[in-house]
This record gives C-alpha cells, structure tokens and sequence, in this order.
C-alpha cells in the first residue's frame, strides 16, 4: 500500500464548471467514439450476460437490482475511459496498445483496493435487495402475475419504494467515497484512503452539484436498463470522461500527478 500524502487542495465546482465538464466529457467521447463504442459495448455484453446466468439459475427478481447496482461499481468500470482522456490530454495517438499501457501502468497499489470496496458495495446492495424482495413477495413471490400485482397493489407500492430507498442510499454513500478517488488513483500515487477522504471533501464542500452529478448518473443508468442496456455504449463512456474532466477540474495542480 502506499503511503498517505498531505490532504489536497480542492478547487470549488459549481454549476457551470459541471456543464462545462459534462461538455468536456462529451467532448472526449466524440474524439474517441470508436473506441469507447466498443469497450461501452464490451460493458453491455457482460451485462447481458450475468442476467442470463441470473435467468437460468431462476433468479430474475435480481436482474433490476443488479443492473441498477451497476452504477456502484461503474467508476472501476470506467478505468478504460480514464485512460482514453488522460492520453488525449498528453496529445498521444490513441491505440488500443496504448490504452493497454496505460491501464497496465495504472492496475497497481490502492486502485485494487478501491475496486474491493465498491465490488462489497455491490455485494451489499443486492443481499439487501434479496432481503426485501423475499420480505414483501416471499421466497416463490416471483409468479407470472408479479409485475400486475407490484403496480396495483399497496403492498407493491411499498416494495418499489423501499427497495428503491435503500439502493438510492447507497448508491450516494458509494458516489460520494468514489467520485473522483478512482480517477485519482489511476492518474497518482496515493492512498486509497486518502482518495475516498478526498472525494468525499468534494461532495460535502460542493453538495448540489455533486448530488446533480450523482442524480445524472443514476438517470443514465435508468436509461441503458430501459434500453436494455444499449445506452451503456454511449453513457458509460460519457459518464467514464466526465468523471476524468471532473477530477481534473477538481485537483487541477494540486500535485504533480505520477
């Protein structure tokens, strides 16, 4: 593990700067579309996939859960996109040796263990989610008649607002340690408790527009479920660049980075 620095100075963020950093993170994506495409697209097969396995070993009750989780676990997932901006920033050519390099040469001390915390996060969240479910439906609650008695029924009524709290608050907790820390874990050499810290200062000393950032990143998620998940190819790497500009925008000379 490496060794804590000095806590970091922060650079306020404000409504504007978020626009101008969401632009930038489009901005990104547009120079960089066929790669993002396909690592976006990468992301929606793997997610295809584990609602397959949750299918076939009957249990599609958590397929919602999982997808919407997914924003827990996203800014490790995101690791790619960091690694496209940060060659654009230094003005190197991008290729996909190159973005290999530059994950390869990031894929070491505390980014591992932050990847830990948020993949516990995900573990968390759907146990909580199994919880409820099996406590307002039951153990065999998931019937053909389930989404006809979920949407007209008072019982599902509660069922959809209580588990939807519950992952609403953790999806903040996690947003709020992992906003910017996995950005700058990848990009310097620090700490991953002094990442979390860090990224936690930014969240409570910029709370509306973290809190919008964290509500336009559970929309997008939203999304790509309603899309079934093909706006993960366009979202997660917009939501992957924006994250980088925000980080930068954030500690923009607060120490050389590695």
């Amino acid at each position: 593990m490496t060794t804590a620095k000095a806590s970091l100075q922060l650079k306020r963020v404000g409504f504007g700067d978020l626009k101008s950093i969401i632009a930038g993170g489009f901005g990104d994506f547009a120079k960089a579309a066929p790669f993002d495409l396909l690592f976006g697209g990468a992301f929606a097969a793997g997610g295809w996939l584990l609602i397959a396995l949750l299918v076939k070993f009957h249990l599609p009750f958590l397929a919602y859960p999982l997808a919407m989780g997914f924003a827990l676990v996203a800014p490790f997932g995101a690791i790619a996109f960091y690694a496209v901006s940060d060659l654009l920033d230094r003005g190197e050519p991008l290729s996909f040796g190159s973005i290999v390099r530059r994950i390869a040469k990031a894929a070491r001390g505390d980014l591992r263990w932050m990847s830990l915390v948020t993949g516990f996060a995900l573990v968390i969240w759907m146990d909580i989610a199994a919880f409820i479910f099996f406590g307002f439906v039951g153990v065999k609650g998931f019937t053909p008649d389930f989404f006809v008695n979920l949407i007209s029924s008072p019982s599902g009524a509660v069922f959809l607002v209580a588990g939807n709290a519950a992952g609403a608050l953790i999806a903040v907790f996690v947003f709020s340690i992992s906003v910017i820390s996995f950005p700058m874990l990848f990009d310097r050499d620090i700490d991953f408790i002094t990442a979390m810290t860090t990224s936690v200062r930014l969240v409570r000393e910029n709370p509306a527009p973290m809190l919008l950032w964290c509500f336009l990143i559970g929309l997008s998620v939203a999304v790509s479920v309603a899309t079934a998940l093909i706006g993960l190819l366009v979202l997660l790497p917009v939501i992957g660049h924006t994250t980088w500009r925000l980080y930068r925008h954030a500690l923009d000379g607060a120490t050389a980075p590695i």
